[in-house]
């Protein structure tokens, strides 16, 4: 040990008198002289030379951009709920042989557990997103997959995009390495397109060296326009080198200017707190210098008025209270929006006590057409007295002259029915003691057949709440099939409306709900009835149909709002559709709480799709996609949404 001191101190001592004789060395480098230059000791320069090749490689981005302006704003909630297409960033305008370098903070949620949670950047030609001249070229999202959906568009080709870090599925994990300082250029100095995405550590590249496609309605005008769009995270602007549409933005503190509330439920149930009902709501800021930030309710003060303990339309009231930068705001702001309290969600049939007697209380009739199904979907609630104490079906005609009425257990009667030979039935359940107590909280699907050569066929599927399915069919009832009519009533019990998909406040994005599947066998048609709730803020934020072979393999994808994709849809030349709607503003409006019927139907070789919706403005609008094809025999449908939720009637 003593050795070994003696030794450090000798170390110590020629380092520090090394150190001594080159301070003057030292002190003119300080001062910026030119010691260090090329004519320096090789093994010093070299030196000098790793160590500022290592800087720059950790730097990742870090040298100073010349001509980046500051531009200081946030695109997304900061709680990482902002959904796909909800927000966007200003509007950044790309001349022809010009560059545009911005930089921002990528903030990825730390849960995150897809690859696209993200965010993309959109080309467009030089229109704004709301005119009518509005065309993309398409996106390129910051992560990477050689055969996903990183990038997409009509004027994108994916094959010269290029990444130093691939994803194979949209579920692999490493999309946390796609967050922090972002490095964004659009190069189009050299006559094509050049985007470069990189923090550092993740570098992506879309190389196109030929001109790009001039999609403005000017010829003379090449300007492409570039936003960008958040998904599950949040931007925090830094800078750009060229002003964006509507100036830049200083980091200088902002006071808040007026609030749009977002996700306000239409319905809460009785009982519910304040706290509870409005625990999704996020309200959009319009702060100074037309910044626009996100914030959630744990950031907003709330009261509903007059109060939320009796039935009714109310008034919520919500204000906050804080500058862009989390500061006290000279004055608050307020925002409102309406709401009802009621003592049952959805629709229901008969008193939610069981109380209601025999016909005491009934559906609508529903017309079904020759050689269509009608299926409807609903939660059974019996008194468990007796059997027949469950849902009760009648066929009838328009005039409401029955035809047969059919049970859930295995009886029926009526001019149709009775003396009928072409009558079949599937014979009723093995133990009828379960099948009635696993019927109080049964998930029922009815489906109502006409079959167009006088006869009617009823099927209901049971799932219990033991977990089983039971089913029970009547088959070959006598009908006039060109007048021929169903609805529901009840005995001892209450069937209600309540198979959601998507979250009631409107929060669940693009593909995050799906209803289950539907088939629909050749020469058929079969229809449903949804009711249809949007966050409205967009037109594609209604119900979405989605067709398929099996349940999973895609034939094509159609919105609300005449539009869809596919490899049975795109470039298909017997495809026709109704064209959208005269007043896209209006019907958006309607949309909100509108009762839309689906009707997709199986040609053999093609398919269609239907829509009729009644819009809470009291119109009917119609939106169809015929001559879908080829497709095979094997036909299925399902639901899925966008800042939606649907509720089958």
């Amino acid at each position: 040990m003593k050795t070994n001191s003696i030794y450090n101190k000798i170390v110590v001592g020629v380092i520090f008198l090394f150190l001594l004789s080159f301070s003057p060395l030292l002190f003119t480098s300080c001062e910026g002289g030119d010691l260090y230059s090329i004519d320096s000791p090789d093994w010093i320069s070299g030196k000098i030379d790793s160590i500022a090749a290592e800087k720059a490689k950790n730097q990742g981005g870090e040298d100073e951009i010349e001509g980046l302006e500051e531009d200081v704003y946030t695109v997304g909630a900061t709680d990482y709920s902002t959904g796909w297409w909800a927000v966007f960033s200003k509007y950044y305008q790309i001349p022809e042989g010009e560059k545009w370098i911005t930089q921002f903070n990528l903030n990825i949620n730390p849960n995150a557990s897809n690859t696209y949670k993200n965010y993309a950047l959109i080309i467009t030609n030089d229109e704004d997103r709301g005119s009518g001249n509005y065309k993309e070229y398409g996106a390129i999202r910051y992560d990477f997959q050689p055969s996903g959906n990183s990038e997409w568009g009509d004027y994108i080709d994916r094959s010269l995009a290029t990444s130093t870090l691939e994803f194979a599925t949209d579920t692999d994990a490493g999309v946390d390495q796609l967050g922090g300082k972002v490095t964004l250029t659009i190069d189009r100095t050299e006559g094509g397109m050049i985007v470069t995405m990189t923090n550092g550590k993740v570098t992506k590249t879309y190389t196109q060296k030929t001109p790009l496609v001039n999609l403005n309605a000017d010829q003379s005008n090449t300007t492409i326009r570039a936003f960008l769009v958040p998904e599950g995270s949040f931007i925090n602007f830094i800078g750009s080198t060229i002003e964006p549409i509507g100036g830049f933005t200083s980091k200088e503190d902002k006071q808040p200017l007026s609030m749009t509330l977002n996700g306000v439920p239409k319905k809460v149930l009785q009982g519910t707190t304040l706290e509870e009902a409005f625990a999704n709501v996020t309200a959009t800021i319009q702060f100074e210098q037309e910044v626009s930030a996100t914030v959630s309710a744990k950031d907003l003060t709330f009261q509903a008025i007059p109060n939320m303990n009796s039935l009714g339309k109310k008034t919520l009231v919500a204000a906050y209270a804080k500058t862009y930068k989390g500061e006290a705001a000279t004055a608050p702001v307020i925002g409102s929006a309406e709401f009802e309290i009621v003592d049952k969600m959805y629709t229901s049939i008969g008193a939610t006590d069981n109380s209601t007697g025999w016909w005491g209380a009934h559906s609508e009739n529903i017309k079904v057409n020759p050689n269509e199904t009608f299926i409807t979907s609903f939660t059974n609630y019996t008194c468990g007295q007796n059997n027949w104490n469950n849902f009760v079906v009648v066929l009838c005609r328009e005039d409401n002259t029955e035809f047969a009425v059919v049970r859930a257990d295995n009886y029926g009667w009526g001019a149709g029915y009775e003396n009928n030979p072409n009558l079949w039935l599937s014979g009723g359940q093995a133990d009828w003691g379960a099948w009635l107590a696993a019927m109080d909280g049964a998930k029922v699907d009815v489906a109502v057949t006409n079959n167009g050569d006088g006869s009617a066929d009823v099927s209901a599927i049971m799932q219990g709440t033991d977990g089983n399915f039971y089913t029970q069919e009547y088959k070959g009832i006598a009908i006039d099939p060109e007048d021929f009519y169903f609805r529901f009533t009840v005995d001892n019990c209450h069937l209600e409306f309540d198979n959601v998909i998507g979250a009631d406040d409107n929060s669940t994005g693009w593909w995050g709900a799906h209803s289950s599947d539907f088939n629909v066998p050749v020469g058929k048609t079969v229809v449903t009835r949804i009711k249809n709730y949007s966050n409205l803020q967009n037109n594609w934020n209604n119900f979405v149909v989605v067709l398929t072979s099996d349940g999973t393999s895609e034939y094509a994808v159609v919105r609300a709002d005449n539009y869809g994709w596919g490899a049975c849809y795109e470039n298909n030349p017997n495809l026709t559709t109704s064209g959208g709607q005269a007043d896209w503003g209006a019907w958006l409006k309607a949309m909100d709480d509108a009762t839309v019927t689906v009707s997709v139907t199986n040609n053999g070789g093609t398919a269609d799709v239907r829509c009729v919706m009644l819009g809470n403005d009291g119109n009917t609008y119609y939106q169809d996609y015929l001559g879908i094809g080829p497709i095979s025999d094997d036909l299925w449908f399902r639901f899925t949404v966008d800042g939606c939720h649907l509720v089958f009637e």
